[in-house]
């Protein structure tokens, strides 16, 4: 890395509505794998720029592509920190498992993590409620026509200053369960953060949009009868006297906000389960009144409480202006955490020196 590219980024003027995703700090890593060179070449932190591909590379014609998303904050102490790293460092080589993929040394990825973040510090924006959205990924670029997994890939990081995942602030979002599509199988890839995934989910997506809804509540795939999780994030509901999430079982994410809920709601003694949650169950909670409120937790929203709920015919109401009451607390508990101003009991933060 030459000197010019080491130099920290003065100052970021950055627009007063950030749209999730759409804006790109300054730099990014890169680190190639070529299984004919011994593996993992020596990674590079450099310059943003448009990589070049050829039209074989295999990542176009088989899917070999993953990803991770997590943040760094400006902590209300002046310090940098990321909220649990390890997991998604984890949860990335996992996912590289289930697709033939090379895995990435866990301490190198970590430093390399920090070193980029420390480089483009001026792209955190210091507003409430906004971070630097980090997105490691990898894809395979070997140049082939042929079915199996590649020998060549990249592995870059890049980082994307944000605003709040629902641009109308933490209020309770509308969702429709879908039945009339599949996201995921038990022993497929529902488990691992894969492209593919996301691309399978899209056009339940779409049909919720076209009907008013934010997200979609995927139901298992070989009974349609049991709710697995929403697009971006995992569920939670709250009955009278538990709260049940579905257990992971190979079609769920294991999602790092979704543990970092579980321990918060044992820490505070709620009786939390994790189990098969059926849509009939939720219905007839909803009709007899033991239905208090639900949520989904995830990185890009930490928390988000759902106003309604569609199945079929039938609309689940909860409150169409003000988020649940447990939402909310659960929202300010990690997003206290994650900025600093409460303390970090289960040492969740890694600073950057």
């Amino acid at each position: 890395m030459n000197n010019q590219v080491l130099e920290k980024t003065k100052k970021v003027s950055l627009p007063e509505n950030l749209v999730f995703g759409k804006i790109f700090s300054e730099h990014f890593l890169e680190m190639n794998f070529d299984g004919a060179k011994g593996g993992w070449q020596k990674p590079e932190i450099k310059k943003l720029e448009t990589i070049t591909l050829h039209p074989a590379a295999m990542v176009f014609h088989y899917g070999q592509a993953l990803f991770e998303g997590l943040k760094a904050f400006n902590t209300v102490d002046g310090r940098i920190a990321l909220f649990r790293p390890e997991k998604n460092i984890e949860r990335l080589n996992n996912s590289a498992a289930r697709l033939c993929m090379p895995q990435v040394d866990p301490k190198l990825f970590l430093d390399k993590m920090l070193e980029l973040v420390k480089l483009d510090q001026a792209w955190i924006p210091d507003r409430p409620g906004h971070s630097l959205y980090i997105r490691p990924f990898m894809i395979a670029t070997e140049p082939c026509f042929g079915v199996r997994a590649a020998d060549q890939y990249k592995f870059m990081i890049m980082l994307s200053p944000v605003g709040p995942y629902y641009p109308e602030g933490f209020k309770p979002v509308p969702i429709m369960v879908v039945d009339k599509y599949v996201r995921a199988v038990r022993r497929g890839t529902g488990e691992a953060k894969v492209a593919g995934n996301y691309a399978a989910s899209l056009i339940g997506q779409v049909d919720a949009k076209h009907e008013g809804y934010t997200q979609v509540l995927w139901l298992d795939a070989i009974e349609q009868k049991y709710i697995e999780e929403v697009g971006a994030m995992n569920i939670f509901v709250r009955f009278k006297n538990e709260i049940a999430t579905p257990q992971l079982g190979g079609s769920i994410l294991p999602g790092v906000t979704r543990a970092s809920v579980i321990q918060i709601l044992k820490d505070w003694n709620f009786n939390i389960t994790e189990r098969s949650i059926s849509i009939d169950e939720i219905v007839s909670s909803f009709d007899n009144n033991d239905l208090l409120e639900v949520f989904g937790s995830g990185t890009a929203a930490v928390i988000s409480s759902v106003s309604k709920l569609k199945y079929h015919e039938k609309e689940m109401i909860f409150s169409e202006t003000q988020a649940g009451e447990l939402a909310i607390k659960l929202n300010d508990e990690l997003t206290g955490i994650q900025y600093g101003k409460i303390p970090d009991r289960h040492n969740w933060l890694t600073y950057i020196d």
